[in-house]
């Protein structure tokens, strides 16, 4: 390796091999990193973010500097804030997988924090040097922060609401006005929000490091970007563009504090993780780090001819999981974001890529989800998949392990069609309602496993879901190709805005009848950013590029739909009322003291369910309640026309409606305590809605 002459500033020793990373010390910062076909190593040392050239180069010595793969360096006296980056030597011959560049600058994939100041992505896909143009990462102390008491919080995951949200879009609206819109410090500054909602979780669209500066295309002279984040830069450090003051290292304590402030609120924090691909792409793509450290390590390569890449995920590349230097990678990462950020829980991307092994075949047992299943600091970390991949991997119900849970798209499927009124679905609804046993119980897993789901960041939002029956991504400048087109969606009437205050009326109940069937389904429901106030995408259901108000949490749709937000509210706060519905067993046909079964189904006549009816679109149960708990019973009518339910009786007790969706604010959801005592044997549900009844004694 042609090593360029610097004035050494910093003394070196020869260091240590573990841990990964820039690790600091009380002598000064220990350098390391593993490649297994490098012939030389260089660390690059900058004053400056911004600095075109290093201070100090540092040549490793394979005698003193190495360890089996492992190159290291200990520079002494080093302080944090400094900014480093690497050179990486060795073969470079495609054909058999190595792509080494000498003079291609690489960032450390076990940095805590980096800066794109000087990035230039064009320059990372061609060979030679870039020094000019690079990612500089910076070396903080991890150790240097008072957490306060703070740790994991630990809540049951059958207690768990989780709201999936992007901490960009969460304040970037100016009708927001928070101090940092776009950040970690601006979501803070809307946690007593999230606290009146009443989620448990908050589920953050990936704030790892990812390229947002990348122009996509250009429509109607506005640039695109990449906006959701999953593709991958940095797995240790948070993304630049959330911090307040990155270029000053503030990565790791900014994310800290929102952590912090988040517990204190008692809500957890889940990071979705994209450990299914990296941003490095296929063949073309840049080259920034696991391909200039050891390409035929960290990818999964084609057959004889190993300069192409398998593409299981559908973006260029696919991580090589089950490597035992990629699982140590991955495993690594997970417990620095638990240990030392204090995180509750992740939701992988792709989740299945991690079932494959190193010839790209599913396992029976995948090392590295056995070894996240089974390991010590992650033994009450939340774990969810999203148990399917682009090469057509779906493993709804089998994905490997025991407590790993999953996203339920069973669930989300069977429920739209369900209220979009299609006949002959209410034994998957039943199924979905309680648990998805037929997915999950064979298994020995429990409701728990099933993340409930209508809408994800992927998709219509809950609101374009009943105003939509086609996607309209045309803003996205793919001629409306992208994006799913089967959505399972009804717009009431009309495409997309209306005067017309049938259809709108008509819109508000649909969007209730989900958040109650999602609400009311044993397992862990999810409810996305802003669908608890009506925010649309105009029709957008694949906003990956859209860093813009299409994407971003309108504020104004707090006060302006503040009547759909209290249904929320009310309906979260009541959730905890339905302990039976919420428990995390499944139904076992127990008899209460008052004779009622832990789960009785019905039609509109009881005990008749209609399974086999071809045009049932209605479905009834009564839940009986255990220890003091109250029996509840629950009628859905997605037929468009009003049907009398008969109602159950139980000695020494009256109904009391808690809920009714064809009702008008305040009267659709009430308080505990505030129910409406109901007379007669039936009740007349409404087309098109939900009501639910206590029983209370006489």
């Amino acid at each position: 390796m042609a090593i360029q002459s610097a004035t050494p500033t910093y003394t070196l020793a020869p260091g240590f091999s573990q841990p990964l990373g820039a690790t600091v010390t009380p002598q000064g910062v220990n350098f390391s990193l593993f490649s297994e076909a490098a012939t030389g190593v260089e660390l690059l040392l900058f004053d400056q973010h911004d600095d075109i050239h290093p201070f100090q180069i540092i040549p490793f010595d394979p005698i003193i500097n190495k360890t089996f793969h492992f190159w290291h360096v200990l520079v002494l006296g080093l302080p944090t804030g400094t900014h480093y980056a690497y050179r990486v030597n060795g073969p470079d011959r495609p054909q058999d997988g190595h792509r080494f560049d000498a003079k291609k600058v690489l960032i450390d994939p076990y940095s805590k924090g980096n800066n794109k100041t000087l990035w230039n992505r064009g320059k990372a896909c061609t060979p030679g040097s870039n020094l000019e143009s690079s990612i500089r990462c910076v070396v903080i102390d991890i150790n240097d922060y008072d957490w306060e008491g703070d740790r994991p919080l630990g809540r049951p995951m059958s207690e768990s609401i989780i709201y999936e949200m992007h901490v960009g879009g969460f304040t970037l609206s100016p009708s927001a006005g928070v101090r940092h819109p776009g950040t970690f410090t601006g979501l803070v500054e809307k946690i007593p929000y999230l606290q009146s909602l009443g989620v448990t979780a908050v589920e953050l669209l990936p704030i790892f490091e990812f390229d947002d500066t990348e122009v996509l295309r250009t429509v109607n002279d506005s640039p695109l970007y990449n906006y959701w984040g999953y593709s991958t830069m940095s797995y240790f450090a948070p993304h630049p563009s959330y911090c307040v003051n990155p270029e000053a290292g503030d990565h790791v304590r900014e994310f800290r504090d929102m952590v912090k402030a988040l517990h204190k609120a008692g809500i957890e924090v889940i990071l979705d993780v994209v450990f299914n691909h990296t941003d490095e792409g296929n063949h073309q793509g840049p080259m920034f780090s696991f391909k200039g450290l050891d390409n035929r390590i960290y990818y999964y390569l084609v057959g004889d001819d190993r300069q192409y890449y398998y593409d299981y995920t559908g973006c260029g590349n696919t991580f090589n999981c089950n490597h035992p230097v990629g699982e140590k990678f991955i495993l690594d990462c997970l417990r620095y974001w638990v240990r030392d950020m204090h995180v509750d829980g992740f939701r992988f991307d792709e989740g299945s890529v991690l079932s494959r092994g190193e010839d790209g075949q599913p396992m029976e047992h995948p090392p590295v989800v056995w070894a996240i299943e089974l390991d010590e600091v992650l033994k009450d970390t939340k774990t969810i998949a999203e148990a399917w991949d682009a090469a057509g991997l779906y493993q709804i119900g089998y994905f490997p392990g025991y407590r790993w849970a999953e996203w339920n798209g069973r669930y989300r499927d069977d429920m739209r069609r369900f209220v979009k009124g299609d006949p002959a679905v209410i034994g998957a609804v039943a199924s979905r309602l309680t648990g998805s046993a037929d997915l999950y119980q064979w298994r020995g897993h429990l409701p728990v496993n099933s993340v409930n789901f209508i809408t994800a960041h992927d998709g219509f939002t809950l609101y374009d879901l009943v105003a939509y029956n086609n996607k309209h991504n045309e803003a996205n400048g793919e001629h409306n190709q992208d994006g799913i087109n089967d959505n399972l969606s009804w717009n009431c009437g009309a495409e997309g805005d209306t005067t017309d205050q049938w259809v709108n009326d008509l819109r508000q109940r649909q969007i209730k009848n989900f958040a109650t069937l999602l609400l009311i389904s044993q397992g862990v429901p999810m409810l996305v950013m802003g669908d608890e106030v009506g925010r649309t995408q105009q029709g957008n259901n694949n906003a990956y590029c859209q860093n813009n108000p299409i994407s971003w949490f309108d504020w104004t749709l707090t006060e302006n739909n503040a009547d759909l937000l209290r249904f929320w509210q009310i309906l979260i706060r009541r959730r905890n009322h339905f302990k039976e519905l919420l428990a995390p067993r499944y139904f076992t046909g127990a008899i209460n003291e008052r004779g009622v079964a832990d789960l009785t189904w019905h039609g509109i006549c009881l005990h008749a369910p209609g399974w086999d009816d071809p045009n049932a679109r209605s479905l009834a149960f009564t839940v009986g309640g255990f220890n003091g708990d109250p029996d509840v019973h629950i009628m859905l009518n997605m037929y468009w026309e009003t049907l009398p339910f008969q109602l159950p009786q139980i000695s020494g007790y009256c109904w009391w409606r808690s809920l009714d969706t064809a009702l008008p604010s305040p009267h659709d959801v009430v308080e505990i305590g505030q129910e409406v005592a109901v007379t007669g044997n039936t009740y007349s549900v409404t087309g098109r809605s939900i009501v639910i009844l206590d029983a209370k004694p006489l």
